[in-house]
């Protein structure tokens, strides 16, 4: 499947993105002031570590749902150490806690279900190619009025 997303600068903004994204509105992302941004919206770390969390939440929800287990919801926390991102390595410790299931072996078989979120597997196993061109200006979107 083919997706579009569209990122366009805002004018009267420093470095503020709006993101068009299938209809959805009033998605943005930013930079921290320390980086001389705004920090008007989650910056691109943000939304990076945030789909991996959603996703593990999802996916167990999924989960649990086809089996019909008691799972009231999922609460996931992120925790990004890119001290040594530079040099090749960034990490992300997921810590999940799954609300309505008291079962140890119900608990462990959606920690390794959670695993297999398809964001977890594009950021653990899977080679991404990246290709950046320069758009024809005829086509491309400007920026904010």
């Amino acid at each position: 499947m083919k997706k579009t997303i569209e990122v366009v600068s805002e004018r009267n903004h420093i470095y503020r993105q709006r993101v068009e994204l299938d209809g959805f509105e009033d998605l943005f992302v930013d930079v921290p002031e320390a980086y001389g941004g705004e920090n008007s919206g989650p910056d691109p770390h943000d939304y990076f570590d945030l789909s991996l969390g959603a996703c593990t939440a999802i996916t167990a929800m999924m989960y649990a749902r086809r089996k019909q287990w008691p799972l009231e919801g999922v609460s996931v926390t992120v925790n990004r150490d890119d001290s040594q991102e530079r040099h090749g390595t960034y990490r992300l410790d997921v810590a999940m806690a799954f609300h309505g299931i008291e079962d140890a072996e119900q608990q462990a078989r959606l920690e390794e279900i959670s695993h297999k979120c398809p964001i977890h597997r594009l950021m653990t196993t899977s080679t991404v190619e990246v290709s950046t061109r320069l758009a024809d200006p005829s086509t491309a979107s400007r920026a904010d009025a």
